[in-house]
């Protein structure tokens, strides 16, 4: 047996035996657990992630959704014993959509199915999630492997990661990690809109915008076996998420998206209309009448963007009291001591 395939096998051994211990912590709470695993073309990963998450979490549905592949991933998938269904429309955004409204369960484990990540952290992300009773615990990713992360996707991750944590929130360290868990309500209250690998910076955003309750717990993260390979292209998926991240400022942050652009009109007309007043105080002439017309234009500009922004905060804080009321109606896990704090006064 080749040495990598031995190290699975006793990493697959070792999960069996916590994955009985941690199974009796589940049925102790009675949670309904769903792994979430979005696909395209992971025929030579999908049964191996099928597998181990198996091992690591004898109780949970394993959901696999099919995003249009055009190898055999389905039916690996299914003959390892997961629930495959299909997503006609491409993107993982729109993968991740359909699965959050379509499975109904108390903890949400979503990771891709490119066999990057480590399954035997799988427990130990939901004990943090019911003990704690968070919301979303994002799997960092740590590897001294230069081919599992390469350093365009690491320089991109720290910038965009960076613009989010300057805006909303600097509680992340890995903003575009796949392998999250989820409370149900977090889930039944997040309104996806996105339709491609953006979807993780929104699902971020969601989280820092309504002040969940998170953490983040370093993970090893391990380079694509075989013929695997990636479908994230470091340019065009940045440019993506970038600008997803523009979009969310403008939407989530309108007041301050519209003072900025408010404040470079104003500057650039104060600038204009310097030597405007200079020559008037001179000579008590204005000798450049364009130029002041496009100085009292661009103000006008100003107190315009302005009051646009005003307008758009007050809508966006509507639009977020709702939210909180979808996230609020759904009942919490109760943390361990609660149900024994309940059962003592019953008594």
């Amino acid at each position: 047996m080749a040495p990598i395939e031995q190290q699975r096998g006793g990493a697959q051994q070792a999960m069996v035996t916590e994955g009985r211990v941690f199974t009796g912590w589940i049925e102790q709470r009675q949670l309904k657990i769903a792994v979430l695993i979005p696909c395209y073309d992971e025929a030579t990963t999908i049964g191996r992630v099928v597998a181990d998450f198996r091992a690591a979490l004898p109780t949970a549905a394993i959901h696999v959704y099919d995003n249009n592949s055009t190898d055999s991933t389905a039916a690996i998938a299914a003959a390892a014993g997961a629930i495959v269904r299909r997503e006609p429309l491409q993107g993982k955004g729109n993968v991740v959509r359909r699965m959050f409204g379509d499975i109904d369960a108390d903890v949400y484990v979503m990771v891709d199915g490119d066999d990057t990540y480590d399954a035997s952290r799988a427990p130990e992300l939901i004990t943090a999630l019911v003990g704690e009773q968070l919301d979303m615990v994002n799997a960092a990713r740590v590897t001294s492997e230069q081919a599992a992360y390469r350093l365009g996707h690491r320089f991109g991750n720290r910038l965009l990661t960076g613009m989010v944590g300057a805006v909303f929130g600097r509680q992340f360290g890995d903003m575009l990690s796949g392998y999250r868990v989820f409370s149900r309500r977090f889930v039944k209250s997040f309104p996806s809109l996105s339709s491609g690998f953006e979807i993780e910076t929104e699902l971020t955003i969601h989280a820092l915008e309504l002040r969940m309750k998170v953490r983040e717990i370093d993970t090893t993260y391990r380079a694509r076996q075989g013929a695997s390979v990636s479908k994230l292209n470091t340019l065009r998926d940045g440019v993506r998420i970038a600008r997803t991240i523009l979009l969310f400022i403008k939407e989530e942050r309108p007041l301050q998206f519209f003072a900025s652009i408010a404040a470079m009109f104003a500057v650039t007309a104060i600038l204009l209309a310097i030597p405007i007043f200079l020559d008037y105080f001179a000579t008590g002439l204005v000798p450049r009448l364009p130029t002041a017309v496009l100085s009292t234009g661009l103000m006008l500009l100003a107190f315009m963007a302005l009051a646009c922004g005003l307008v758009l905060d007050t809508v966006t804080i509507g639009r977020r009291e709702v939210k909180r009321l979808h996230y609020l109606a759904v009942l919490p896990i109760e943390p361990p001591t609660a149900g024994k704090r309940r059962s003592e006064g019953a008594a």
